[in-house]
């Protein structure tokens, strides 16, 4: 029970009308997009400007009250699922303000909750360019792409959010202004505090300002689709291309079922008699285009290809990239519940995780749909299934488990980019070790003493 007191100063703080008290607007921060209970938080704070984070922090904490920061709750591990029913949700999403974009030095300065592709548009007009784009950066926020380490469809050549964050804000648990990294290219000024803050899924502060990197655009690109009869020849597409030392921008693959259910739901023409499809991007100077171009189609076709097609025009290729990014929407509209894991391998391994992600389709009987970034081994096989069939879903967390065993085997991981939250936690250990849970938790202890910060997250607390 939080006392009157707490919410009249919370409400001094913020104003009332940010700090939600009925069950009907606590309910909308009760989950996020992956398949776990729901828990009701006791309150809801939506902080406007960003000195508030630490006061907001400071009561909280003191109270004892149990702290869950929020973006757009578009993250897939249950890290902005509250812990326990008496938390407090601290909302980013009005803090939108894009402070600096430095033409000159190549940088960016944002509050927490700037939108991913608001904030990319942003700086596409100022004729640079910020690669990071997740499947959900239409909605989701940069501190909650920082919080989850967020990747994306151009993460084999350009990288992950962590490689594009210089600097951060944030504030600690007694409400102290935290600050990390610097404006400049070079900076070894104290620990490396940033680093840590980026995949920390909340556990370890309130992000309240980035300095992000910038980079040039590419001066040219060109995007191929490759159609296949047979799945596996799509893999060793993939495995190929690398091994011939081109680095795609983008390379996206689609099973069978994921193109019929984003056919169906999109209705542009994708080929789904094909097994599966890869997605190519090249892009760079115009004469390394033109020869990558040539080695990319020379791979497609000894890889068994049926067809190989260049979009005409940047229409037609922002309507496949589309469907690439609808591809978890329109698989999530046909059965009752989705399970999205992003189980990643070396990209060498990709040929393997493909006929093992089949087999254990088939060995459950469940409906699967996979695609994913297949040019750095991040594949996200989906089942489709309804949560309220108990035997059904029985089959799903064993196929699941033998999933992640199949990846750590190949030598891969357990997430590539959707983080750990409490979806993954159990397995955590079989990646990494004892001494890893129990060195993390000493640390959080240090930084969070009452454990209040998503305690239940990542390793527990």
């Amino acid at each position: 029970m939080i006392s009157p007191n707490l919410i009249k100063e919370l409400s001094a703080l913020l104003g009332s009308e940010n700090v939600f008290t009925s069950e009907a607007d606590r309910q909308c921060y009760s989950y996020d997009s992956a398949v776990l209970p729901a828990k009701v938080p006791a309150l809801v704070l939506r902080p406007t400007q960003t000195e508030q984070i630490g006061e907001a922090i400071r009561l909280c904490y003191e109270a004892g009250l149990a702290i869950t920061v929020r973006g757009a709750g578009s993250n897939l591990s249950g890290g902005t699922v509250p812990d326990t029913v008496d938390s407090v949700v601290i909302l980013t999403n009005s803090l939108q303000k894009i402070l600096e974009i430095n033409t000159e030095d190549l940088y960016a300065v944002v509050q927490p909750g700037v939108v991913t592709a608001q904030f990319a548009a942003a700086v596409e007009a100022k004729g640079l360019f910020y690669p990071p784009d997740p499947g959900s950066m239409s909605v989701s926020t940069l501190a909650g792409n920082i919080a989850e380490n967020a990747g994306g469809l151009r993460g084999l050549k350009y990288g992950v959010t962590k490689d594009y964050v210089m600097g951060l804000e944030f504030y600690d648990y007694e409400g102290n202004l935290v600050k990390t990294g610097s404006r400049t290219v070079k900076c070894v000024t104290g620990f490396n505090l940033a680093g840590l803050m980026v995949g920390s899924e909340g556990t370890m502060g309130v992000i309240s300002k980035a300095i992000l990197k910038l980079v040039p655009p590419p001066r040219a690109s060109r995007a191929i689709t490759a159609e296949f009869a047979d799945v596996q020849d799509a893999a060793d597409a993939v495995a190929a291309m690398i091994a011939a030392h081109v680095v795609p921008c983008t390379l996206e693959l689609l099973d069978q079922a994921t193109l019929k259910y984003v056919e169906a739901d999109q209705k542009i023409g994708l080929p789904v008699e094909a097994a599966a499809m890869l997605l190519i991007e090249v892009d760079g100077h115009p004469g390394q285009v033109e020869d990558e171009a040539v080695i990319v189609e020379e791979v497609l076709k000894k890889c068994n290809a049926t067809g190989i097609h260049i979009p005409k025009d940047a229409e037609e290729k922002n309507k496949l990239w589309a469907a690439r990014r609808n591809a978890l929407p329109a698989l999530a509209r046909a059965r009752p519940t989705c399970v999205l894991e992003d189980a990643t391998v070396p990209r060498s391994k990709i040929p393997a995780m493909i006929k093992n992600l089949n087999e254990i389709a088939a060995k459950y009987k469940l409906d699967m749909g996979t695609f994913g970034h297949a040019g750095d081994g991040n594949l996200h096989p989906t089942i489709l299934c309804d949560k309220r069939d108990k035997e059904e879903f029985s089959r799903v967390e064993a196929a699941v488990d033998e999933i992640f065993d199949v990846a750590l085997k190949l030598g891969g991981t357990l997430s590539g980019e959707h983080g750990i939250g409490t979806a993954k936690a159990k397995w955590m250990e079989k990646e990494t070790s004892k001494g890893t849970i129990l060195f993390s938790q000493r640390m959080r202890r240090a930084i969070d003493p009452k454990g209040l910060f998503n305690a239940c997250k990542i390793t527990g607390i």
